[in-house]
């Protein structure tokens, strides 16, 4: 673990200056005083800031500054790129390595960074309306958001990226809904939602994996205890609520199954070998106010055998509710009574929060919350032992608040520490050998800016991580940037963890609206999306200048033109009151990055295309008078004279 020095950072720079001092008197104001402070790369301003902090929070908050001054070798750091940390720098018109997918929290979309540079590249709404995306205003994605409830925001948590053979393929983000409980798929092709699937029996999907290692099945983790069916019965009978955990078909984006599991479900991750689904569990208890499920000391891990439940299916053990086929997995259900219980419930110490699977598959680790540990279950062991209590082999102590772990593929676990505002690095072979609640096997600790939630490495969730960069999304930042008012941003720090000798280093701080949960990192080279759309790929009919028309029949009227720079097909448009219109548009333009709109403000349409794609809306004309069309992209030169009048005669 890393040391502390046994001064305090501020009267050590104090006696740095005073030493200046004492030299320049000594020497005269003509001669140049080069006196490096060895062990010291913090500038005096955040040291001051640091020992305000420090006096406030009992100096529990020092460490990370301290750590600063640890350099064993006692010279300057050159942190950037002296001490192992390849430049993070990315200069213009040079490209990151990494995409990463970052959870918008209660804006309803993911964005997309670029690591190392923390360039935040484009945001893809999911669950939320975006004009300048056109998404949810044009008829397809308007019809996928009203079919899966009509809500007007959601809450991404968990964006995970589609794998094949246990490595990112680059074809899909999946992301949950845990609000509303609903799944999305995006389509990295366009980076753009295609499919949204509203989820029966489940009271807010939380967690969000894929069964490894083609992920076959996507799964979604159901967080608030409720009758299922949930349909007026047993409403004052939590003992007879539960939660659902649910595998929707990557393809199809339809509901396979679901089990029915005991407590509320939390994260969740996927074993490397197409059989295990872990789902982190609190409120045991079965509570429903926070001193009932906090009361034990003692909540589990639900350990999901989906190839055992999909076995039930076949042999007609289950129920249908609400349209899907339901397998009771609770601990009474006579499927957990046999020598292949559909469940395994491991216990664990009270409330764990974040649940994730070793990349060699060995080990899944469950963060404590409430408990200064972790738990490491065995997962060979699930199928050895009578007891699942069994298969834990290992809870090393780890600090105050433990959440999210990840991963470097060299044998370390990264944990963030949400009291302590910290991330540990531990040994994960080492917590197994060393007896529970040992503090052994932690190798550092490093300061964050503050409040960790959850953090990932580079490729964490593959089979072979690349473990260089550390991307940590912390809840609060306080000081960190300039105030912005009573609601601040959140704070996402990049750590470099690629040199094991020199120890996590923080290169980056990064604002972002708040609030973020989860991320994915994939190397760039996985990723391949369209420069500009393929027509193929479009359900609409492509518009050429010449197939440009206008059809009207028994109060319908269909527009069907095409965009290219300065103009529309047509200059005016005229309808009558009461007419059901149609517009179809495509943007004609071959070059990658003309996009153009059709914004008709009136009636709330806003088509937004990129090269060779087309959209559709469609609205009741039911305000007569002369109502501007024009596209809302600055596209070229003569861009505010690209217009049209749409003319609605009084009926």
């Amino acid at each position: 673990m890393t040391s502390k020095p046994p001064t305090h950072p501020v009267d050590t720079l104090q006696e740095h200056e005073d030493e200046v001092n004492r030299l320049k008197e000594d020497l005269g104001d003509d001669n140049e005083v080069n006196l490096q402070l060895p062990r010291l790369d913090i500038a005096r301003r955040d040291l001051v800031k640091a020992s305000a902090l420090g006096a406030a929070a009992g100096l529990t908050g020092l460490s990370g500054c301290l750590d600063l001054l640890n350099d064993e070798n006692g010279t300057d750091r050159d942190r950037t790129n002296g001490n192992g940390v390849p430049d993070h720098h990315v200069p213009p018109g040079e490209l990151d390595d990494y995409y990463a997918f970052l959870s918008g929290g209660h804006s309803g979309d993911i964005r997309v960074y670029g690591i190392p540079s923390m360039r935040q590249l484009m945001r893809i709404p999911v669950f939320n309306t975006e004009s300048a995306r056109g998404y949810g205003f044009d008829d397809k994605t308007k019809a996928m958001l009203e079919e899966t409830g009509g809500y007007t925001w959601g809450d991404t948590h968990h964006p995970r990226v589609s794998q094949t053979n246990n490595d990112y393929d680059g074809e899909y983000v999946f992301i949950n809904d845990k609000a509303h409980g609903r799944m999305a798929r995006i389509n990295l092709k366009y980076f753009e939602v295609d499919a949204i699937i509203d989820i029966p029996n489940q009271e807010g999907t939380h967690g969000a994996c894929g069964r490894l290692p083609d992920m076959d099945l996507v799964y979604g983790v159901g967080e608030f205890r409720a009758p299922v069916p949930n349909d007026g019965r047993d409403l004052d009978d939590p003992a007879a609520y539960a939660s659902t955990f649910t595998a929707i078909d990557r393809e199809s984006f339809n509901i396979e199954w679901q089990v029915m599991v005991d407590g509320n479900l939390d994260n969740t991750d996927s074993g490397k070998n197409g059989r295990w689904a872990f789902a982190s569990c609190y409120n045991s208890e079965e509570g429903v106010t926070e001193p009932e499920m906090t009361r034990d000391d003692l909540d589990w891990v639900s350990c999901i055998d989906t190839l055992a439940v999909e076995d039930a299916i076949e042999a007609g053990d289950y129920e249908m509710l609400n349209g899907v086929r339901v397998v009771d997995g609770r601990q009474d259900s006579p499927l957990n009574a046999g020598d292949n219980p559909v469940v395994r419930y491991v216990p664990c110490p009270t409330n764990p929060h974040g649940v994730s699977v070793t990349p060699d598959g060995q080990y899944a680790i469950a963060s404590g919350k409430l408990d200064p540990t972790c738990t490491i279950i065995d997962i060979d062991l699930l199928d050895e032992v009578d007891d699942p209590a069994d298969a834990v082999v290992g809870q090393p102590e780890l600090g105050l608040g433990p959440l999210h772990t990840a991963y470097d593929g060299r044998g370390h676990a990264y944990t963030t520490l949400f009291v302590d505002s910290q991330v540990v690095k531990w040994d994960i072979e080492a917590a197994v050998e060393a007896e529970p609640g040992s503090d052994a096997p932690v190798i550092e600790k490093i300061d964050v800016h503050y409040n960790p939630g959850h953090l990932i490495a580079s490729e964490s969730y593959t089979a072979d991580p690349e473990g260089d960069w550390l991307l940590v999304l912390n809840k609060l930042s306080q000081d960190r940037f300039l105030p912005v008012g009573p609601i601040f941003p959140e704070n996402d720090q990049l750590i470099y963890i690629g040199d094991d000798e020199a120890g996590m280093q923080l290169v980056k701080d990064t604002p972002t609206y708040p609030e973020p949960h989860d991320a994915t990192i994939v190397s760039a080279d996985k990723i391949d999306p369209m420069p500009i759309y393929d027509p193929e790929d479009v359900d609409a009919e492509f518009i050429r200048p010449e197939d440009a028309e206008i059809i009207r029949e028994d109060g319908r009227v269909h527009i069907k033109m095409h965009s290219t720079r300065n103009q529309f097909s047509f200059p005016d448009i005229t309808v009558t009151e009461g007419d059901e219109v149609t517009f179809t548009v495509t943007n004609t333009e071959t070059q990658q990055d003309i996009i153009h709109s059709l914004a008709i403000p009136n009636y709330d349409v806003q088509l937004a295309l990129a090269p060779q794609d087309t959209r559709e809306a469609t609205f009741i004309a039911d305000e007569p008078g002369v109502h501007w069309m024009y596209c809302a992209y600055f596209c070229s030169a003569l861009h505010l004279e690209m217009r049209s009048r749409l003319l609605v005669e009084p009926a």
